[in-house]
This record gives C-alpha cells, structure tokens and sequence, in this order.
C-alpha cells in the first residue's frame, strides 16, 4: 500500500495546471450508456474512480479506450450486459448513476446498491423515487435494485425534498429518452450538472435551466455521438489554491474556471493570502505574512464546498485566533479532525460545528487517510508543517488528485510516494 510522505517547511513556487473535474467526468461517461454512437471526453483526469467506472462499463460490453493524452473514448454499440454487480459498483458510488441510463436504454436494468467514502449516509432512495416517478418499476433484493420500465419511461413533475447533486445528475440521465416533458425542481446548481447537461444537448438532447433551481428536460428518441471537453475541477484547483495559502509562496493554477470558486476566494483573501484573478488563470501568494482565522460554513453551491472543508481546515489549523467551521452538506465529515491533531492543531468538534484554534506551527506526524478530501488536507497541512509527515491510505487520494505529488513536486514540496 503507497504512502505520501512530505517533509514540510518549504513554501510552494510555481505553475500547477488543473485537470478535468473528476466529479463531472465519472457522470459523463455514464452517457455512453444513452447511445449506440461513440462518445470522446477530452480533458479526461486518469484517477481510480475514472477506471472503476470504465471497468463497469467495459463489463456491459462498452468499449473503453484512453488515450491519447487525457482523452477517453466510450462506444456502446451494442450492451451484452445490463447488470452492474456489486464487486464492481461496491468501489464507487458514481456507479450506482448506470441505473437510469441503462433502463432509459433497454427498459431494464439490476444494479447493487453503491459502496463509497464513508462521509455519511447519503441513501439513494431520492434516486429511486426520482426514477419510479418517471414510470419504472422498482425492487430491491439482495442488495440490487432491480428496474424495468417495460412501456418505456415518461416525463414528470418532481420536487427533491432537499438539494442532492447525485439525485440530480441520474434524473437527468434517465429523463432525457422519456417521452414528454420533465420537470426537476429544487436541483443542485453545481457547474458539474451544467457540464452534464451540455453534453448532453450536444448530443442532441434538450435540457434547459441546468445551473439554475428548475431544470426542464423534453424527452427525445435518440441521442448520437459527441466530442465533449471535461469542465475543469474547481475542487483540485481549490485544494492546491490551499495549499499556496497554507504552506505559502507564489503559485498560478491554469486551466480553471475561477467563477466556479466565488465562494472561496474571499474567504483565502481574508485569511491573509493574496488572490488575483486572470481570465486564463489564477495567483495565490504568501510570503512572511500570517494567517488569520475566519468562519466558514459549507453550502450547496455557489456556496462553499463541502469538499473543500477539509482543506480549509488545515489552514485554519495554522491562523491567529479562532475559526469556526460548519459542514451543513455530509453529518460525518469530521473524521480528519483527530489526524490533524496528531500533528499539533487544536480543534473541538461538537456536532457538525469545529472550533479551531490557531497554533503557530503544526509537527511532522505519520497520519491516515480517512476519505478522498480528507486525504488533501493531510497533505496541505504536511507541507507546512515542521518535519516529515507520513500520509497512509493514499488510495483515497488516488480516486480524485492526479499526480497530485508530481504536481506539488514541481513547485518546491518536498514530497515523494513510497511503497510499503
């Protein structure tokens, strides 16, 4: 099992180029499943849960080819399988989002229910009545849910009870073959939704309102192939943005898009760092000066990430005064907490709410990674740490940062992979 191990204290100097949203790309090649046309996503990242999903779909009788470059190439010419089973979905919970386009498809689908971080409950009946409301008829058994719509599915009216990306992104992905209209209300707004459904109209769907609270989807018969870029993933870009503000120094991240981070560059602003925004690219930088605490609640978007809470954190852990941080999005996304405290940082956790208190330097400590973004907040706080600081469990990492020591290498870090 790999281990990142980082000797801190040395500020980060350099360019870190963003990849696509990890987030955006695993829903995207779910849409392979909609046609029998070949489908290219560019700017594709290369992560664990890109080929956890393209094994599950080369087990269907995709046919999966990466390369050149970050490009990804998804032909479903024809499906030899419309089950997804558990040793497969159990990885990931993205996977579970093959159900609606394999019913829309075929009419039929048996899919496991999903595995993933465990971060919270996140239950998957939205998904299901999301998906009966549109006509199909649901059980579960084993474990699986089994699926048909044998009269087609149809279009409908739907209200979430409350905003849920994933709920979002499978009713989409399962209304747009219906007939009729459909009617999403109450919708996460996440530009990852937006990139979804402007594939999805490229490939001749017709979706409207996506990135607002009433998403419209007309129902079509078939959808074709598409060459469809990769949006770029504002939380790798927010993470490393962290990171220049954590372990300071001077870094330029490109290929963003920097208005889908609104919410948090103020927030690194008037922690103490310096944020200028280009239209191709952003700085952040600090040199000398300290941090300073500052509250921070996560929201659904254009709120404050929750996958971005963590990292913040790890900044907080190092700022002059108290900062008190509320996750309102997952009820167990605490568990960095304890790691950061084997390397110095104060912080109480009561419910959903953290209290940090500034310390003026974090120590080197071998620490464990409990889920994907709770691995970058370890290694955001290694760097500035004193001493050498060992992170375990890296494959959570690896399921969402791309060469992620490669990239901080490249700026100063001192950071290297070993094998156990």
């Amino acid at each position: 099992m790999d281990s990142i191990v980082i000797e801190g204290g040395h500020p980060l100097n350099g360019e870190i180029q963003i990849s696509g949203a990890k987030n955006s790309a695993i829903k995207l090649q779910a849409v392979c499943l909609l046609t029998d046309k070949k489908i290219v996503l560019k700017n594709m990242p290369r992560l664990r849960d890109t080929r956890f999903m393209g094994q599950l779909l080369a087990h269907m009788g995709v046919e999966v080819e990466e390369g050149p470059g970050p490009q990804m190439s998804l032909h479903a010419k024809s499906l030899s399988s419309t089950t997804a089973p558990y040793d497969l979905v159990r990885k990931m919970r993205a996977t579970f989002n093959v159900l609606g386009p394999l019913l829309a498809r075929t009419g039929k689908a048996k899919v496991s229910l999903p595995g993933g971080c465990a971060i919270g409950a996140r239950p998957v009946d939205l998904h299901l009545k999301a998906i009966e409301a549109l006509g199909a008829h649901i059980t579960l058994d084993e474990g699986y849910v089994i699926a048909d719509a044998k009269d087609g599915l149809r279009g409908a009216e739907i209200t979430f009870p409350f905003i849920s990306v994933g709920a979002t992104e499978h009713s989409i992905l399962t209304a747009v073959l219906a007939k009729g209209t459909t009617v999403l209300s109450n919708v996460a707004r996440e530009p990852e939704i937006v990139d979804l459904a402007e594939c999805l109209n490229a490939m001749g769907a017709k979706i409207s309102g996506a990135g607002r609270s009433e998403i419209e989807i007309e129902g079509v018969k078939s959808l074709g192939g598409v060459t469809h870029n990769v949006v770029p993933d504002r939380i790798e870009a927010g993470t490393y943005a962290l990171a220049a503000a954590t372990a300071g120094g001077k870094v330029t991240l490109t290929n963003l898009r920097h208005d889908h981070l609104g919410s948090l560059w103020p927030l690194i602003a008037q922690a103490g760092a310096n944020v200028e925004l280009k239209k191709d690219r952003v700085i952040i930088s600090r040199n000398g000066d300290g941090l300073r605490a500052v509250d921070m609640e996560t929201q659904a978007y254009p709120g404050f990430p929750t996958d971005l809470q963590a990292q913040f954190m790890a900044m907080m852990t190092l700022a002059d005064g108290v900062s008190i941080i509320r996750e309102n999005i997952f009820e167990n996304r605490f568990m960095h907490c304890p790691e950061l405290s084997r390397m110095g940082a104060n912080i109480t956790v009561t419910g959903r709410e953290a209290i940090v208190r500034g310390v003026k330097s974090l120590r080197g400590a071998p620490v464990m990674a409990t889920d994907l973004r709770a691995s970058a907040s370890l290694i955001n706080a290694g760097l500035a740490a004193k001493g050498s600081t060992t992170v375990g469990r890296v494959y959570h990492l690896d399921r969402g940062f791309e060469h992620i020591e490669i990239k901080l290498g490249q700026c100063g870090a001192k950071i290297k992979r070993v094998s156990e």
